[in-house]
């Protein structure tokens, strides 16, 4: 049991939620810094009294992020963006916010750093996400070298953004587009393993430095993906193949809607690629770790979806 003191910079997000009482039963006391304290509210009873606090902070003020970092021996920052709204540029969070706090937690004295980025950041991707993401990763290895840097494939679990976005696509229509007919191919990661994951790469010193790739136990083309959820529904979409050109076009009218856009032009040319690991650094295998495979029995958080909300049995 540990009660050291670890600092989260967007823990109460999708993948927080689930490492925060994850730590918490390991003792460690949690700081959840983040703009909205009332969602890091929500999570301090999966501690004990006092053990789960959340703090306000914007990583694209750097004060707010000193006060946050202080007197903590971990900090991790999971922040990142699926779209561009105002001020919260892919640049000002994924790349500057990065540099910003691992620059504070290495001027605090933090012992360990990891910074959640993403397979196929690249500086020279056509998608701004990706660029970002590896500048965020360039800017975290520069001012804390003994960083950890985690990149995953798309994340699925309960309240992700991956597998109820499709889910509701296809309640909704039952004709999906996808770009060039969804052949890009992905390896989904149960968010569970992938906390696994960071669990152990924090207790392993030797863990920390590396740069460390999480895909699932399959690379599956985006339809197959999408074939699965709609069974998982019990419903049967139909794929339309479009041109990237189209898709970009619909992306970009989409991306103009109030509130969370169903799509984006720059979503777009991420589908364009593929979304998987490079065989080239470490991930599952080394850590002991056998991933979930991305089926309808991992997604029962999507029963919802079937019509009747899954229930229809109750009304036989």
């Amino acid at each position: 049991m540990s009660t050291g003191l670890i600092t989260i910079f967007g823990g109460s997000g999708f993948i927080g939620h689930h490492l925060v009482g994850r730590l918490a039963a390991q003792g460690y006391r949690i700081r959840l810094a983040g703009r909205d304290t009332e969602k890091a509210a929500r999570l301090i009873t999966q501690g004990n009294v006092g053990q789960i606090v959340g703090v306000q902070a914007n990583i694209r003020n750097e004060a707010s992020v000193r006060r946050a970092v202080a007197g903590a021996e971990i900090v991790i920052n999971l922040v990142g963006l699926l779209y561009e709204a105002g001020e919260q540029t892919f640049e000002a969070v994924q790349a500057e916010g990065a540099k910003t706090v691992a620059r504070a937690a290495k001027e605090a004295g933090a012992t360990q750093f990891l910074h959640l980025s993403a397979l196929g950041a690249d500086e020279d991707s056509p998608s701004a996400y990706a660029r970002s993401k590896a500048k965020g990763e360039a800017a975290v290895r520069k001012r804390f070298p003994e960083a950890a840097i985690i990149r995953p494939s798309v994340v699925f679990g309960k309240d992700d953004d991956f597998s109820n976005k499709f889910a509701t696509l296809c309640s909704l229509s039952p004709v999906l587009p996808l770009v060039d007919g969804g052949k890009n191919l992905m390896q989904p990661v149960w968010v569970e393993d992938l906390v696994d994951a960071l669990v152990k790469i924090i207790a392993s010193p030797e863990a920390q430095g590396k740069v460390w790739e999480f895909g699932g136990p399959e690379q599956m083309p985006l339809n197959e993906i999408v074939s699965v959820i709609g069974a998982a529904i019990k419903r049967s979409p139909i794929i339309l193949p479009l041109p990237a050109k189209v898709m970009g076009f619909m992306g970009f009218f989409m991306g103009l809607w109030p509130g969370k856009p169903v799509l984006t032009t720059d979503q777009v040319r991420l589908l364009t690629t593929d979304n998987i690991v490079s065989g080239t650094c470490p991930g599952f295998a080394e850590l002991g770790i056998e991933p979930v495979p991305f089926s309808i029995a991992a997604l029962d958080h999507l029963r919802r979806f079937q019509k009747g909300g899954g229930l229809s049995e109750l009304h036989a």
